[in-house]
């Protein structure tokens, strides 16, 4: 096999990305994988070297947002310096997969945390009781995204119920798997590259100071990414990792460690995901009297009398009408800004035009004798 073709299969080079890339490699254009941004300055890794690259001008000019520029994990067609300065990202190739979520702040705009990701770990510590809710929330942002979720239950050494915290996990995690691990003491860590094969790239994912960074250096043998402590008086954890970074690992596959995520908000939930996530209470919807049902104030609702029954936990019928409530917010916020942007795209048309029939009479009069 051609080495090139060997370097790029362990970044996760396929047939289908090949097809995509024909067209650009006509073009002279060479495929690389963004290991890196950092103030638009991209890391890319191509077939055995990698390049400090920029987007190109093009790629800025069209992007509607920070989620149409190129993010950690995105193929991207890459144009050499040779003489030693900075490559040009001319194109991104189509996500097969993407993690997003709203980015944090006031404005309704998307943000691509990681591209491409085959599997997502959702790391939690054990430090404190493992909070069902913020699974589910962080388990409905994997499922969107197209990749295949699992948990993770960090810090093993520090739980006080190990089995309880598993079942309280598992009870939230669906037909997600979950995995129990130390990374301090490395116990149980290998059970989780079941998930890393050749080619194959996993992400990381989770609230600070649970030890995702811990995880992947224990996964990769060495001190890669800085670690750092919890604070004990409210156990929350700083952020050591600043940057999303992938990291190729030795022994096969690729592994996306992200910041930790203090605000989690939603950015595209469709009804029928938040039906995957709780398929439990999709279930019981089939029985309500009508077929709209909201699941909040219908008469004959089927939920609701499995929640006052027992048969529902009512912390789970919570955390799934917050999901809908903030799912129906985001759309009506999209659709204003949508709304708002054509306005004022119409607005500066219309200056245009009359701008230019502006100059175009003073020009008619500068030009009479």
């Amino acid at each position: 096999m051609n080495p090139d073709a060997r370097h790029l299969e362990a970044l996760g080079w396929s047939d289908t990305l090949e097809a995509a890339f024909a067209s650009h490699a006509a073009a002279g254009l060479v495929p690389g994988r963004v290991s890196l941004e950092h103030n638009h300055v991209y890391r890319v890794l191509g077939a055995g070297r990698e390049w400090l690259a920029e987007a190109a001008g093009r790629i800025k000019y069209q992007a509607s947002g920070r989620h149409e520029l190129p993010a950690v994990g995105d193929w991207v067609a890459v144009l050499p310096d040779e003489a030693g300065g900075r490559a040009l990202i001319r194109a991104i190739l189509p996500r097969r997969t993407w993690l997003s979520r709203r980015a944090a702040g006031r404005r309704t705009t998307e943000q691509v945390v990681a591209a491409n990701i085959d599997t997502v770990l959702l790391v939690f510590g054990l430090d404190r009781p493992p909070n069902p809710r913020a699974i589910e929330r962080y388990l409905f942002l994997a499922r969107r995204s197209g990749a295949d979720p699992a948990v993770v239950l960090n810090k093993t050494d520090l739980a006080e119920d190990l089995a309880g915290a598993v079942r309280a996990a598992t009870a939230a995690a669906g037909d997600a798997p979950v995995h129990a691990v130390s990374a301090m003491t490395g116990g149980d860590v290998s059970s989780l590259e079941v998930h890393l094969q050749h080619g194959r790239t996993l992400a990381l994912l989770g609230p600070s100071g649970v030890g995702k960074s811990s995880i992947v250096n224990r996964l990769v043998g060495r001190e890669l990414l800085p670690t750092g402590d919890v604070r004990p008086w409210d156990a929350r954890g700083r952020h050591t990792s600043v940057h999303r970074e992938l990291v190729v690992r030795a022994d096969g596959g690729l592994i996306v460690d992200t910041p930790g995520m203090r605000e989690l908000q939603l950015w595209d939930a469709e009804e029928s995901a938040i039906d995957e996530a709780f398929a439990d209470i999709a279930a019981l919807a089939s029985g309500c009297r009508f077929r709209d049902c909201l699941h909040d104030r219908e008469p004959g609702c089927a939920v609701k009398a499995a929640v006052a029954s027992g048969a529902l936990a009512e912390a789970r019928y919570q955390s799934f009408l917050k999901l809908q409530h903030e799912r129906a917010s985001v759309a009506a916020e999209r659709e204003v800004r949508a709304r708002l942007g054509a306005d004022r795209s119409g607005r500066a048309r219309r200056d245009a035009k009359i701008m230019t029939r502006a100059l175009r009479a003073l020009q008619k009069q500068r030009n009479r004798p």
